[in-house]
């Protein structure tokens, strides 16, 4: 029988791929595989990692395989119908989490699995926190994320703001499918098998932006934040149309890999 090692050896995956997989199959921690690396495999063991790393082979997000993705130092489920959370968003929470006023109510918009007002209530249980989305199967990941993390959340089904006509809140989150449809890397690496509809409007990934924009001053109280995750390329634009739509204090802030991210403003 092959021991852990030669699995790891021969998957034809990357290794921090392999380790990863073969410690969900195992369900067991980094530290006990580097002291049993040499012990044999059983036949069960062996099937269940040959089929994940067969289907990373084959391109599928490591996230989907585990089902799950790690989010400001906590564990939300994922599945194929909701994007996968990336360390670049935090920033947008951190951002958030700054500008939220004490018992102030909050909304995400496009929530997908729910990881940013989740976060948001979790950091800040004073909050009232609301996240919208139009998918169906995206809430259902969303809500289950909420109830296993013990998050009080209020979903709603919605374009954009149709679910809210008439309310009001003290800081709008969003993080829209920003990406161009002739962008390049929709047909490379992980991005293929994430739902296009949370990727990209399908057309110049700004269409998504400048619906929010024009239409969150009706959902702002006076001195509230808007604050939109978008494309390394896309502060400018934002920062035109943020400034086009009446509001104040409008910058662009940068993630870890020192490109735009972030742009928002606050309603005069």
């Amino acid at each position: 029988m092959p021991t852990y090692r030669d699995l790891i050896q021969h998957s034809q995956i990357e290794r921090f791929d392999a380790q990863v997989l073969l410690l969900h199959v195992l369900q067991k921690n980094r530290a006990w595989l580097i002291a049993h690396d040499d012990e044999d495999v059983s036949e069960a063991q062996q099937r269940a990692f040959e089929s994940l790393a067969l289907r990373r082979r084959e391109g599928e997000p490591v996230a989907y395989l585990l089902g799950s993705r790690e989010f400001y130092g906590r564990e939300f489920a994922v599945t194929p119908a909701v994007l996968i959370p990336r360390p670049d968003t935090e920033l947008l929470v951190e951002l958030a989490l700054e500008r939220a006023p004490k018992n102030g109510n909050i909304i995400d918009l496009g929530t997908g699995s729910g990881c940013i007002p989740i976060t948001l209530k979790l950091e800040r249980p004073d909050l009232s926190v609301s996240a919208l989305d139009l998918s169906s199967d995206a809430l259902a990941v969303a809500s289950q994320n909420a109830q296993t993390l013990g998050a009080q959340v209020r979903f709603l089904e919605s374009n954009w703001f149709s679910a809210v006509s008439g309310e009001v809140f003290d800081l709008i989150v969003s993080n829209p499918p920003y990406i161009h449809a002739e962008d390049d890397h929709l047909n490379q690496g992980d991005l293929r098998f994430e739902p296009s509809g949370a990727l990209t409007d399908g057309y110049d990934g700004l269409r998504h932006l400048q619906t929010i924009i024009a239409a969150a001053p009706a959902h702002l109280n006076t001195g509230a934040w808007l604050l939109l995750e978008h494309g390394w390329d896309q502060g400018a634009a934002c920062r035109e149309l943020l400034q086009a739509a009446g509001f104040s204090d409008v910058q662009t802030w940068q993630d870890l890999g020192q490109n735009d991210r972030v742009s928002g403003g606050r309603l005069r």
